[in-house]
């Protein structure tokens, strides 16, 4: 499961210039503190709910990590999928794979927040994402460090995704370490073919997408 980790804000930076932390820390009153968990480093100050890699690799240890994920689709008049969206993700490793919008879920952050926010860092700003007051998944996925508990396996972590089926409007134009967005019929986007190339069992989350949406024939 090649999961892109939430990305830096750097524009979040108060009227001198210095990071700011929308939870209060480097206020006054409000150190930075010295990078103790919860307590911000000054170097992570501009990123909310950021952990640093080693708090996130103890709370990978300990705790279930929250993620969303999102299959992009393009409808029709009627409001029938058309076509969805499948990310060309280069891995750490060098490898290239298939995947779908994903990431974590930050601290403070709602779920809707997290689902708009790497919509937008993966698919663009002018995806223009149509995505409900309250979004609901359509299917809750379990990855597991040891394949063979579930569908879903990550070898980083236990983690809990909320997945989403997300109509796209807009132009997409992917960003972080998405290459493309490959737009494809459902059929194809259901085929063996494709499954090859998908990780950690995207592949069976993408045809639970489709079957929730009614385009799996």
């Amino acid at each position: 499961m090649a999961v892109r980790t939430p990305d830096p804000d750097p524009n979040e930076r108060g009227d001198d210039g210095t990071p700011r932390d929308p939870r209060g820390f480097g206020r006054p009153g409000h150190p930075l503190g010295d990078g103790t968990f919860g307590s911000p480093a000054p170097g992570n100050a501009a990123n909310p709910g950021w952990l640093t890699d080693v708090e996130l690799a103890e709370a990978r240890r300990r705790l279930p990590i929250l993620y969303v994920e999102a299959v992009p689709v393009r409808t029709d008049g009627s409001g029938q999928v058309t076509q969805v969206g499948v990310l060309l993700r280069a891995t750490p490793m060098g490898e290239i794979t298939r995947s779908i919008v994903s990431g974590r879920v930050r601290y403070g952050e709602t779920v809707r927040d997290a689902l708009f926010r790497h919509l937008e860092n993966d698919l663009g700003p002018m995806a223009f994402p149509l995505l409900p007051p309250q979004p609901v998944p359509f299917t809750v996925a379990e990855y597991f460090p040891l394949p063979g508990v579930s569908a879903f396996h990550d070898d980083r972590q236990h983690a809990v995704s909320l997945a989403f089926v997300v109509p796209v409007t807009g132009t997409c134009e992917p960003r972080q370490d998405a290459l493309e967005v490959t737009w494809m019929a459902p059929e194809e986007a259901a085929s063996d073919s494709l499954a090859s190339e998908m990780e950690g069992g995207r592949s069976t989350l993408l045809r639970l997408a489709l079957a929730s949406v009614g385009a799996l024939r």
